[in-house]
């Protein structure tokens, strides 16, 4: 009877990770996604920018079915593509301002 209990517990527990390993994921994607659109990501990495956003989107309608797991994976995939993104962003705006700090012989 014992084991019984602990197992119900364990259970229990375990069920209630999956909200909130999700929010913290969603909350991380949107945390990468509000750098990138600063960085400027919007129009120096379009392609990377647009994923970030259908994958958070994808990631929020799973969370909704209450399919956690596939939230997750969205969620993890909108954070990655947000941070290429922010990369992409930052790295075009260096190379425009170094390029535009040049002076003519």
């Amino acid at each position: 009877m014992k084991q019984l209990t602990v197992l119900v517990a364990v259970a229990g527990t375990l069920a209630g990770c999956g909200p909130v390993r999700t929010t913290a994921n969603l909350l991380d994607a949107d945390v990468q996604i509000q750098a990138a659109r600063t960085a400027g990501a919007e129009k120096e990495a379009p392609y990377e920018w647009t994923l970030a956003n259908l994958y958070l989107h994808k990631a929020r309608e799973e969370v909704g079915h209450s399919d956690y797991q596939a939230g997750v994976d969205f969620a993890v995939k909108a954070s990655k593509y947000a941070n290429e993104a922010r990369e992409k962003a930052m790295a075009a705006g260096s190379e425009s301002s170094s390029g535009g700090s040049r002076l003519s012989p």
